[in-house]
């Protein structure tokens, strides 16, 4: 404090001495000064009111406010210097004594960013503009930019007038004109200076007036329902993708229970995918597509009146190959039948085989906390299923394939889940007694056969026979005995009497054995032998005689490949199954535009029906085939189907509707109507109408041939009677439903008195201009 005290009186002494300068400046700067100073405090009293209301009061303690009011102190003797340099260098000038007043107001008037008065969300109509609008306050002025679904609103990129965005004295906007569907997202407003920065959210919801087919209707209360339908996604391997699906509002308690689903299998959230629920957005995101990731995906909703779902396919594009001509990586990599030392592993070719036929496949394996993977075969296996042996009992391990081609070699497939070797028949063999609250005691059948010499295998014979491998089975010997068992296999060509041992360097700890490479077109026969600690047994009796198998030939392609117009970016593809052979894992759909000669894969992972193709181009023409999947490859190419242009499918009209009476008689009725909403992709032939007598249980057909017009006169009526009336039109495609039926119309004579001559002339005329505007416009509406 005494440092304190010694700082005021020095303070004194320079006021004291620059008392007489101060004297000097005229009575006009004064009173300018104390303006300046009245209004600098009215507007910090002002400030610290607001924070106070907001909760933000600055609270400064202790040492905090004596530095403050020394920092204060310094820059006014910095401004009084400043001054009164000034106004010996300039006497006559009395703005220049303004310039330290607005600095010293600029210094302290600093304050960052914040929203006064927020976003608020939008519901519109399509077509219809929509303005978003904010309040801020900050010094100096804060920078705005708005975000669409967090990117940045790049004027240059969207359509022109598209957007408009305007500051004006802190009132923020942005004016979207003319809203789509697309238009549907969540935007945000930053707002930023030196001092801070300030966020705000809202939801822009578009509804569409006429497309209703898209989006379900909870209830009449607060539920929420599909703000658009989702569309095809298109991803890379190796990428990542997210599937989002907007919701009008945010999901009431009992609608929280979303389900995702892909080709019909439960989805759940794991490293592999990520499932989200945040206000009115719904996603799923897959950090590094594969291609097993392709297909359906459905997102269902629970409600009151029952699930809700929407649907939409997600393509995953091929990687960019490592070497020019390379083949897509195979997918569906799965194991089979494992077992203590071996396994069979199974997996699907590639759509793209880079413009040369694929050679053969390599595996590699890993083990589990592992990142070294390990090519399993010297040479690539041709078929796309193959034993893996020489695997230790309880590791675990993850497999991945390669395709190669005279071009090199594809990327791996995505890895499989990791399994563990293990003995199957171990559960058999094992009983399992509980005790004493949850403990058990595990009793081995093998503890209590004391075997020494083992006794040989059972049952030898050739579970799979293929051109590159035969893989053997057997049954373990019974009694078994409590020391483990190995195997191995001779063989024999038959009509010989020596027996070569097969896997002397490597006997088999499981009834599983897998022979390649043995010569085509001779038969062999194969025995086996169990060895333990105390000795080898004799051996087994001989397998049925095997021969090598044939190389397996591919499936034929698929026959009657069609295409049909589906909308205006689609055609739907559909074709016949192969009636010999086995059944294929799937179908490759592959299309062109006519005109070209390169091939597009559209599906990357095999589909097993007719195939909706999206993403094409409006009003150009494209050839589509298809070929079959299987274990030995591709079949060749189906033929192709006759040339297609792109455009909406042609579909039976909507109902007319709007029946009016035009003219009534004593006996007859002259009726209009209007057109259908939609017309199904073509123009409308005609209509067909039906009558019915309010005193009739049925109705009757009023004609036989379509009425091109939307007026028709029915005749033979009963005067007095009521009738109503109903229709169905006519286009291409057929008769479309029939409409519902129109008010009751009275038929009774309409009266009225006879105009005069000038009238009727003038009656003529514009019943003339009438007939000349309908032969111009047949088709507007009445």
């Amino acid at each position: 404090m005494g440092t304190r005290a010694l700082f005021h009186h020095r303070e004194e002494e320079q006021k004291e001495e620059r008392k007489q300068s101060l004297e000097m400046c005229s009575r006009t700067r004064k009173k300018r000064f104390k303006t300046s100073s009245r209004e600098y405090n009215l507007r910090r009293e002002a400030d610290i009111l607001e924070l106070e209301q907001r909760g933000q009061k600055r609270v400064c303690f202790g040492n905090d406010m004596e530095k403050m009011e020394e920092e204060v102190m310094r820059i006014c003797r910095q401004l009084r210097v400043r001054a009164e340099r000034s106004k010996a260098l300039h006497p006559a000038t009395e703005t220049s004594s303004q310039v330290p007043e607005k600095e010293l107001l600029e210094l302290l008037s600093g304050r960052a960013p914040i929203i006064w008065i927020p976003l608020r969300a939008h519901a519109v109509w399509e077509r219809m503009d929509v303005t978003l609008a904010c309040t801020t306050l900050g010094s100096p002025v804060p920078q705005a930019t708005w975000y669409k679904n967090g990117i940045p609103i790049d004027l240059r990129r969207a359509p022109a007038g598209k957007y408009k965005m305007r500051n004006r004295f802190g009132m923020l906007t942005l004016h979207i004109s003319r809203c789509s569907m697309e238009d549907s997202a969540e935007y945000s407003v930053e707002v930023k200076n030196q001092y801070g920065e300030a966020y705000s959210f809202a939801t822009v919801l578009v509804r569409s007036k006429y497309k209703y087919s898209f989006e379900f209707k909870l209830s009449n209360t607060a539920q929420s329902y599909f703000a658009f339908p989702l569309k095809p996604l298109f991803a890379r391997e190796k990428e990542p993708f997210t599937l989002s699906c907007y919701f009008s509002s945010d999901l009431l308690d009992h609608q929280r229970g979303i389900t995702w689903f892909r080709d019909g299998e439960l989805l759940q959230d794991s490293e592999g995918q990520e499932l989200r629920l945040q206000g009115c957005e719904a996603s799923l995101t897959v950090p590094c597509a594969h291609k097993e990731d392709e297909g359906f995906y459905t997102i269902r909703v629970p409600s009151l009146q029952g699930d809700k779902e929407q649907s939409t396919y997600v393509f995953v594009r091929d990687a960019a190959a490592a070497t020019a001509g390379a083949p897509g990586s195979p997918l569906n990599v799965k194991c089979h039948d494992v077992n203590k030392d071996c396994l069979i592993l199974s997996w699907v070719p590639p759509s793209d085989d880079g413009g040369s036929p694929i050679l053969g496949y390599l595996i590699e394996r890993c083990e589990a906390g592992s990142e070294q993977w390990l090519q399993c075969s010297a040479q690539p296996v041709r078929s796309c299923r193959c034993p893996v042996l020489g695997l230790a009992e309880g590791q675990t391990y993850q497999f991945r394939v390669r395709a190669v081609n005279k071009a090199g070699t594809s990327h791996p497939s995505k890895a499989t889940d990791p399994v563990t070797t293990h003995d199957p028949s171990r559960d058999k063999r094992v009983t399992v007694i509980p005790y004493d609250q949850g403990r058990t005691i595990e009793i081995s059948k093998d503890d209590l056969e004391d075997i020494k010499i083992p006794l040989p295998p059972t049952n030898v014979h050739a579970s799979e026979v293929r051109e590159d491998y035969v893989a053997l089975a057997w049954d373990e010997p019974d009694p078994r005995g409590r020391e483990p068992l190995n195997y191995y296999v001779e063989k024999s060509l038959v009509g010989s009497n020596s027996w070569q041992m097969v896997n002397l360097d490597l006997p088999a700890n499981s009834p599983r054995f897998a022979l390649f490479g043995l010569a085509k077109g001779k038969s062999f026969r194969f025995r086996v032998r169990s060895v333990n600690k105390f000795g080898i047994s004799e051996p087994s009796v001989p397998s049925p005689p095997v021969t090598a198998g044939t190389k397996l030939a591919p499936l034929p392609p698929p026959s009657q490949v069609l295409a049909f117009r589906d909308t205006k970016t689609s055609v739907v593809v559909q074709w016949d199954k192969p009636k010999d052979g086995l059944e294929p894992l799937g179908y490759y759909i592959y299309c062109r535009e006519t005109g070209t000669e390169e091939w597009q894969t559209v599906n990357n992972k095999p589909v097993t029906c007719q195939f909706t193709v999206p993403g094409l181009q409006p009003g150009k023409e494209y050839v589509f085939c298809v070929k079959s999947v299987s274990e030995a490859g591709l079949s060749e190419s189906s033929p192709e189907t006759d040339p297609i242009v792109v455009r909406p499918a042609i579909a039976c009209p909507s109902v007319p509707h709007g029946f009016v009476l035009l003219h009534c008689g004593k006996t007859e009725m002259t009726i209009g109507w209007k057109a259908p909403k939609h017309k199904g992709g073509t123009k409308i032939l005609g209509y067909f109408l039906d009558q019915h007598d309010n005193s009739e249980p049925d109705w009757h057909e009023i004609n036989t041939q379509p009425i091109p017009r939307r007026v028709c006169t029915v005749s033979s009526l009963q005067q007095g009677h009521l009738y109503q009336f109903r229709g169905r039109a006519m286009n291409k495609a057929g008769v479309g439903e029939v409409s519902e039926p129109s008010d009751l119309f009275r038929c009774e004579e309409w009266t009225m008195p006879e105009p005069s001559p000038r009238c009727q002339v003038r009656l003529r005329g514009l019943e003339t201009n009438q007939q000349a505007a309908h032969r111009q416009h047949p088709h507007e509406g009445l």
